[in-house]
């Protein structure tokens, strides 16, 4: 299968090219990317590739996964963005229109939890950003 990217160590050593479009990452001999540190979990995190972009998703590890410094469960990875499996820090390179990517990138799942949240608090009536144009009521 064609190289779909790379994660490079952002301390050195060896790139981890991306295979294949499901790459489970962890400390498992199972794993498709295994990392032998003792703070990663066995299954730490899959990467998976949707609509020419790779996506990050923690598999409820003990130390977490994080993209550019920020904690997530699953989130869009833009090319060049920084992650951490535990401590182990990684760049991810590659290119979305190499992997078929057209027109803007899919919704990260950040933009649609605000998007649910803010529709939720608009329906429960506790959206402020909403509230009158300032006017006094019984003027």
């Amino acid at each position: 299968m064609a190289n779909m990217g790379f994660l490079v160590p952002t301390g050195g050593g060896e790139d981890i090219p991306l295979k294949k479009n499901r790459i489970v990452v962890g400390r498992r001999e199972t794993c498709d990317v295994v990392l032998r540190f003792p703070n990663v979990s066995g299954q730490h995190c899959r990467l998976t590739l949707e609509q020419g972009y790779w996506f990050i998703k923690d598999l409820d590890s003990r130390n977490g996964t994080k993209v550019n410094g920020y904690r997530v469960t699953r989130k869009r990875l833009d090319p060049g963005v920084i992650i951490s499996i535990a401590k182990h820090q990684y760049e991810v390179r590659y290119d979305p229109e190499l992997l078929g990517a057209s027109g803007p990138p899919p919704a990260d799942d950040d933009q649609i939890e605000i998007a649910l949240r803010s529709s939720l608090m608009e329906r429960a009536g506790m959206d402020k950003s909403k509230k009158d144009d300032g006017q006094a009521e019984g003027n």
